[in-house]
């Protein structure tokens, strides 16, 4: 018998092959050739996924920019910055790379996989297209609404007393949300209608979130359990990652300011195959026909951040890359070598119809500046340890490394510690034993990441 993923040599390009035996369906990869992979971005996302890269057997070399600390100490990375789309792409041309891996949104909006497609490099993400779905949430929630896609009652405004009048008809508790790009902080949950109006004239009139809040969504406040669903598209296939569950909040038992995240978990149980059914069925193929129906060829991730109330599914939004920190969970969990894939996305070719997932529970825990997301240090020095146990990881986000190895940190959110093991709890205890042998001055952590799942 044929195991899943066994490397054969099948055809010039790559794509996946299905087989039957003894009642099982098989994905063989269908081609071998080495190349080189270019990860686009420097956070832990695109720490993680250099990782990844870098344990794949089709890695030739693994590349990244601008990257971080981290990155450095394991791939060359070069100074082009993620907005840089011509420097972007003429990086890839001069180290001849076979995949480019955009990690972050802003690329994706800015064009970067158009441009690279258009000199003939594979790229994975969307084209500009398709990355208005997360760069513009006015647009994404039309298309919700275009598709019945099932999400929040809402509105959107550019005009301060449009605004005003609206939230006269739909009082607080109430979300305001930039449209616009914000990484992951330009929504905030008003409780009161004090806040609510606050809110709408620090987007519209005080430049709270510059050019991105200058248009703005009011949408109602749904209640229950968030979870997070990963697909990997392309064009009508798609296959999906673990159910996860990140925590946006900056404090613990889910208060204070919305981060880009403080840490995730996976699986999560309140996603039971009944539901990851239901949420294929009435939003993620009913999303690709509307891809398909608005003349979109979606090619990359689609991250849907769901809301689980009692009246079923809601979608709150769409993001179009992988999330961060649920890839530092994510990735370490599928058994299947993700660069075929990704690469096959990147194509449009087929996509296997399931991934291998280890058993067992991943979580990670963000380790961030003190002050984040407000105003926060950098430049502080980071002491690691030496060696990490086995199935635990440290995934650099915001670092930065001096010619002598010096890391310091050089962002909010400075690093990822993730553990994996049978269970969540012993996942936890793993990387949150990691976490007291990191010191930087200022450390923040949640200790509570992954409790409602724990609490069940």
């Amino acid at each position: 018998m044929l195991e899943p993923w066994k490397n054969q040599l099948l055809s010039p390009k790559t794509a996946f092959t299905s087989e039957k035996d003894s009642g099982n369906v098989l994905y063989i990869m269908a081609d071998t050739s080495k190349f080189s992979i270019l990860v686009v971005g420097s956070g832990g996302r695109e720490h993680a996924l250099v990782q990844m890269c870098l344990k794949s057997p089709l890695a030739d070399r693994v590349i990244a920019t601008p990257g971080n600390g981290g990155m450095a100490s394991e791939v060359d990375c070069y100074k082009v910055g993620v907005e840089d789309i011509e420097g972007i792409v003429q990086l890839a041309q001069d180290h001849h790379i076979g995949l480019v891996i955009v990690g972050p949104e802003v690329p994706l909006s800015l064009g970067l996989v158009d441009a690279l497609q258009a000199v003939g490099i594979p790229a994975y993400g969307p084209n500009a297209q398709g990355a208005q779905l997360e760069s513009s949430k006015v647009v994404c929630k039309d298309f919700f609404a275009r598709h019945n896609i099932p999400t929040a009652e809402y509105g959107s405004f550019t005009d301060v007393a449009a605004a005003l009048e609206y939230l006269d008809t739909h009082p607080a508790p109430i979300v305001i949300k930039a449209s616009g790009l914000a990484a992951g902080k330009g929504v905030i949950m008003a409780e009161t209608q004090a806040e609510a109006i606050a809110a709408v004239k620090d987007m519209l009139e005080g430049n709270a979130f510059g050019a991105s809040g200058h248009e703005i969504v009011i949408e109602e406040t749904l209640y229950g359990e968030e979870a997070s669903i990963h697909a990997i598209v392309s064009g009508d296939d798609f296959v999906c990652l673990p159910p996860s569950q990140d925590h946006k909040r900056a404090g613990e038992g889910d208060t204070g300011l919305n981060t880009g995240g403080m840490g995730a978990y996976t699986p999560t149980s309140r996603v039971t195959a009944e539901m990851q059914a239901q949420i294929e069925a009435q939003v993620l193929r009913p999303t690709l026909d509307g891809f398909k129906a608005d003349g979109i060829h979606f090619c990359g991730t689609l991250y849907a951040g769901l809301m689980l109330t009692p009246k079923g599914v809601r979608v709150l939004e769409y993001n179009v890359r992988f999330g961060d920190p649920e890839t530092q969970v994510l990735l370490p969990m599928v058994a299947d070598d993700l660069v075929p894939v990704l690469l096959a996305s990147a194509k449009g070719e087929a996509l296997p119809a399931k991934l291998n997932i280890h058993p067992g529970a991943a979580i990670v825990i963000v380790l961030a500046a003190g002050g984040y997301p407000d105003s926060y240090a950098k430049g502080d020095t980071i002491t690691l340890p030496t060696t990490t146990p086995e199935r635990s990881a440290i995934v650099h986000a915001g670092t930065k490394r001096a010619e002598d190895g010096t890391i310091t940190t050089n962002g909010g959110r400075v690093l990822g510690v993730s553990g994996q093991a049978p269970s969540l709890q012993a996942a936890a205890d793993l990387a949150y034993g990691v976490c007291d042998q990191v010191h930087f001055d200022g450390k923040y952590l949640r200790r509570d990441i992954g409790h409602q799942e724990l609490n069940r």
